[in-house]
């Protein structure tokens, strides 16, 4: 079925392919895959694909699409072809992985404390004490076990053999380790046979692992085994289908604000059997949200006192309120000085050249090369609220000057990389695709890192955007055991 003249460009991979080497042979991770590919049809893996689909819709498993015209649930396209990372790269990410979360748990204790790296002049006050992310309310609390980001999704693109990098930190309400567990087990039952040709590193422990941590940071006051909840926004919520998942393969309820109660110094879930004490909410809404006595006043999805109880040591808020100052786009361009500064070590993954609009110099550079870059929000998510330079028309790339030069502070910008690329199943044949990945993180007793994770692919030819708002897709990841 794969024809490499056809899957490269006039025979020659035009960039970095991860299946492929630049003369057209297999890489070692791949070889077996390449063979297998030999003795599939079209028709048959349109037939897979086919099942793929009905299974996803079986399941539920979807999106929503703000703002959109069409329907508002969509079911998250799914490519056939794995992504494969061997042993030995996965080792080397594992420890890049740890060594970064490590560091930003420890930059959010420090700067809702002591603030030794501002004092030290490793990273502008202003970029802490005035960012919108920043909560002042979290000023001298210890979280349980130090913990402040518990789980976290960390954003890598590769370039080249040893090329990674680290392209963003989701520290907040990261997703998408739903869609990783269901394309894994989609995979299982399309494809047994490769499986069985392949050692693959498990992920399916997931959950377990997720209610382990959860857990292991239950108040102080907790007495016995905690009570733990998943707080969700509801049903209109992009990703809901995650909440509702997560919450039953952990054995958890799915609450909503409306659900809970604030009463005698303690956190109570409504039951049909009488008011249940909770001690760990797994809150899936932002901070704005979680306390309308202290934050947004308006606020109908988070529970009053909630934040004051959590203060208190009554109940642990996973991930912390204000741990989104850690991923805030413009302090990424500083992670490297925070790795450096709380573990003294070198950064084993890189992060992509990042120009801070903020900075005089800095923003004139970008303002000049708006063709060449692409630029963000500081605060945006999921592909909105940016601009990529090369692809944009000449008005799109005015109005981001106006934006910019309007609000320097809200936007940063970074080069257009030369993301690498997988094979996947398109209507042509195989073809390859621009991909990215999240790999998975949980701390709290321990850091652990899930086994690959969310391959993410930009089923559009010659795009470079991934997100499934913008007409990405996602893939299985395999992580190949020694």
């Amino acid at each position: 079925m794969l024809d490499t003249q056809a899957y490269t460009s006039n025979g020659k991979v035009t960039n970095f392919d991860e299946m492929l080497r630049s003369d057209g042979s297999a890489r070692a991770a791949y070889q077996e895959l390449v063979t297998w590919f030999g003795r599939q049809s079209q028709a048959s893996f349109e037939q897979k694909q086919q099942e793929a689909l009905a299974i996803f819709s079986r399941l539920g498993i979807t999106f929503a699409v703000y703002g959109s015209t069409e329907a508002n649930e969509k079911i998250i396209p799914f490519d056939l072809i794995p992504r494969i990372i061997s042993a030995a790269e996965w080792r080397f990410l594992e420890r890049g992985i740890e060594q970064r979360v490590r560091a930003l748990n420890a930059f959010l204790h420090d700067i809702y404390h002591r603030q030794e790296i501002v004092r030290a002049g490793n990273i502008p006050s202003d970029m802490v004490n005035l960012n919108e992310a920043f909560l002042p309310e979290m000023m001298g609390f210890d979280p349980p076990a130090n913990v402040y980001a518990h789980i976290i999704g960390i954003d890598i693109v590769r370039t080249g053999d040893n090329g990674f990098y680290v392209l963003e930190d989701n520290l907040r309400t990261p997703s998408g380790v739903s869609y990783m567990l269901e394309n894994r087990e989609a995979m299982m039952r399309l494809f047994p046979e490769l499986f069985a040709a392949h050692r693959i590193a498990p992920v399916e422990r997931y959950p377990e692992l997720l209610r382990q941590t959860l857990e292991s940071v239950r108040p102080k006051y907790c007495e016995g085994d905690p009570t733990i909840a998943v707080l969700t926004p509801g049903i209109y919520n992009s990703a809901y289908f995650e909440h509702a998942f997560l919450a039953d393969q952990m054995g958890v309820e799915l609450v909503q604000g409306s659900d809970l109660i604030v009463d005698e110094g303690a956190l109570y879930m409504r039951t049909i059997r009488g008011k249940e004490r909770l001690h760990v909410i797994y809150r899936r809404i932002d901070d704005a949200f979680l306390d309308p006595l202290n934050f947004r006043p308006d606020s109908m999805l988070g529970v009053p006192g909630l934040f004051d109880l959590y203060r208190a040591g009554k109940v642990t808020i996973v991930n912390a309120p204000g741990t989104g100052i850690a991923d805030d786009k413009a302090v990424y361009a500083y992670v490297p000085d925070i790795v450096s500064f709380y573990t003294g070590e070198k950064p084993i993954l890189e992060n992509v050249q990042t120009f801070r609009c903020s900075i005089e110099e800095e923003r004139a550079y970008v303002l000049d090369r708006l063709d060449e870059l692409v630029v963000k929000e500081v605060h945006g998510s999921g592909g909105y609220g940016m601009l990529i330079g090369p692809h944009a028309t000449k008005a799109e790339r005015a109005e981001f000057h106006a934006r910019i030069t309007a609000r320097p502070s809200n936007y940063i910008a970074q080069p257009t990389l030369s993301l690498s690329t997988c094979p996947a199943f398109c209507p042509e044949g195989i073809d390859p695709r621009h991909v990215d990945l999240r790999p998975f993180v949980l701390v709290g007793d321990r850091v652990r890192v899930t086994p690959g994770g969310l391959t993410r692919v930009a089923l559009k030819k010659g795009s470079l955007v991934v997100n499934s708002s913008q007409g990405g897709g996602t893939k299985d990841t395999w992580v190949l055991e020694d």
